[in-house]
C-alpha cells in the first residue's frame, strides 16, 4: 500500500500533460502555419502553455532537490506530479504570472513550494535548493535558444522563431529576477543559509513583499532599461536579436493585430 501512494505521489499530474499537449498542438500549429490568419492566436497559446509548463519545471526542480536533501514530505504535498494547482495558489501561482506575461513581457515568479526546512541538515544543501528553480529557468531558455547558437534556424519557420525567441526572453528575465538577494526570492533563498540568525529574523518579516517592491522599482523607466537591457545582452550572446523578441511579443499580442512584416530579399 505504501509503495502504491508512493508511485501516485510520483505519477506526472494529468493536468501537467494536458498543458504540455497544448503547447506541442499551439508549437505545430506556429511551425506549419495550419492556422492562417490566426497566427498570433497560435503564437499566444504555444508562449502562456510553454511559460505555465516552465513554471511547473521550476518548483518540481525546488521539491526534487528538497526530497534528495531530506525533505519527504514534498511526495504527500503532491509536488512531484508536476501539477501547477499543486503550488500554493492558483491565482498567485499561474493566473497572475500569466497576466503579467500578457501586460509587460516579463517572466514573473510565480507559484511556491513549502519546503520542511528542519528535516534538510546542511546550508549548501539549503541553498541548492533555492538555486533548483532558476537554474531551471536559465536551463529553459537555452533549449529554447538552442537553434540560435547552434545556428540551427535553416527550415525554421520565422514565425516559430520569433515564438521561441519571446518565450526565452519570459525565461531570462525569471531567471534575473528569481535569483536577485532580495527577501521572498530564490536568490535570498541561496544565501540565507549563510546569514547570521539575528539577521535572518530582522529580514523575515519583509519576505512577504520582496516580489512587489521588485516590480515597484521595475517601474522607475530608468531601472527598467537597466534592466532589460541586460536581458537584451544575456540573449543576444545566444544569438537571439532584439527583433526577434519584439516580434513575437507582438505575434503575442494577437489582439493588437498580427506585425507587418518587412521583405528582404523575399525572405522576412
Amino acid at each position: 500500500m505504501t509503495t502504491a501512494i508512493r508511485r501516485a505521489d510520483r505519477r506526472v499530474s494529468p493536468v501537467f500533460l494536458a498543458i504540455a499537449a497544448v503547447m506541442a498542438v499551439s508549437g505545430w500549429a506556429v511551425w506549419s502555419g495550419a492556422l492562417a490568419g490566426y497566427t498570433g492566436v497560435a503564437v499566444f497559446f504555444f508562449v502562456v502553455s510553454g511559460w505555465v509548463v516552465s513554471l511547473c519545471l521550476h518548483e518540481y526542480a525546488h521539491a526534487r532537490t528538497a526530497l534528495h536533501s531530506g525533505d519527504i514530505s514534498v511526495e504527500a504535498k503532491g509536488y512531484l506530479t508536476l501539477n501547477p494547482l499543486k503550488y500554493t495558489h492558483a491565482l498567485l501561482s499561474i493566473v497572475l504570472p500569466v497576466i503579467f506575461v500578457i501586460m509587460g513581457g516579463i517572466g514573473l515568479p510565480g507559484g511556491a513550494v513549502f519546503i520542511e526546512r528542519g528535516r534538510i541538515r546542511g546550508r549548501w544543501r539549503h541553498s541548492l535548493i533555492s538555486a533548483a528553480g532558476p537554474l531551471t529557468n536559465i536551463l529553459f531558455a537555452a533549449v529554447c535558444t538552442a537553434p540560435f547558437w547552434l545556428h540551427g534556424l535553416s527550415g525554421v519557420p520565422a514565425t516559430f522563431r520569433y515564438a521561441l525567441a519571446f518565450l526565452a526572453l519570459l525565461q531570462v528575465t525569471a531567471a534575473i529576477l528569481n535569483f536577485l538577494p532580495v527577501p521572498g526570492l530564490d536568490g535570498y533563498g541561496v544565501l540565507e543559509p549563510w546569514l547570521s540568525r539575528k539577521l535572518r529574523r530582522q529580514v523575515e518579516p519583509f519576505a512577504p513583499f520582496g516580489l512587489l517592491a521588485v516590480f515597484a522599482v521595475l517601474w522607475v523607466p530608468e531601472i527598467n532599461q537597466v534592466f532589460f537591457d541586460a536581458v537584451d545582452a544575456i540573449l543576444r550572446g545566444l544569438g537571439v536579436s532584439g527583433l526577434e523578441t519584439g516580434l513575437g511579443q507582438e505575434y503575442f499580442r494577437f489582439w493588437q493585430g498580427e506585425p507587418q512584416l518587412p521583405r528582404v530579399g523575399g525572405v522576412f
